[in-house]
């Protein structure tokens, strides 16, 4: 008799990989403390967007792609029609990022970028599943001398940016899981902002 274990199939695969995701949802569900954060950052970005200031996005790899896709969010929409709202991601410029890596080396592409865009009442948030990388913990230091608020997006040990910054934790180690939380995160962050400014829907508690 043939007693070896029947190998997974593709939908045992899809439906643990679902499963996976949800059970971390669920622990982001119940994290009331980081969930206060997030409502925090809310609230700073629609001060800064208020105030004239703007919301800066950066990351690396597929942290990149949501640093591009929630400043989309800001400057076109998000749920309803509406002016644009200021925001941008770094990096965004290639010709930019070939020189000053050139010139500086890759660790400053954002720290450089940051310096001649930023301003006090801006706010910054950089994104990095590990909470390792140079460039942005090289952007996270000039955001800091620069006086601009920032909560950086992170697994769930914050890594070398958690002295550096408030840091928005995600409750698992496995990048996947990580950035379907920053992409979920995201999309609350722009809802809740989007709402308020423009007085619509319930977000007036922010």
């Amino acid at each position: 008799m043939n007693t070896s274990p029947t190998a997974p199939t593709a939908m045992d695969f899809i439906r643990a990989e679902i499963s996976a995701s949800m059970q971390v949802k669920q622990a982001l569900l119940a994290d009331d403390a980081l969930l206060e954060q997030l409502a925090w950052l809310a609230e700073a970005c629609l001060g800064a967007l208020r105030n004239g200031g703007k919301v800066i996005f950066a990351g690396n790899g597929g942290s990149f792609a949501d640093a591009q896709h929630l400043s989309a969010e800001f400057t076109s929409r998000f749920m309803f029609d509406r002016a644009p709202l200021a925001s941008l991601a770094l990096g965004t410029n290639s010709s930019a990022i070939s020189a000053i890596g050139n010139d500086y080396g890759y660790e400053l592409v954002f720290a450089r970028e940051l310096q001649g865009i930023a301003r006090p009442g801006d706010v910054f948030i950089p994104i990095s599943t590990s909470g390792n990388s140079a460039n942005i913990l090289a952007a996270v230091k000039m955001a800091n001398s620069l006086g601009v608020k920032t909560l950086a997006w992170t697994g769930t040990s914050g890594g070398q940016l958690k002295p550096l910054c408030e840091c928005l934790c995600m409750p698992s180690q496995e990048t996947a899981r990580i950035q379907e939380c920053h992409i979920l995160m995201g999309h609350i962050l722009c809802g809740m902002v989007e709402t308020a400014y423009f007085g619509q829907g319930q977000a007036s508690h922010v």
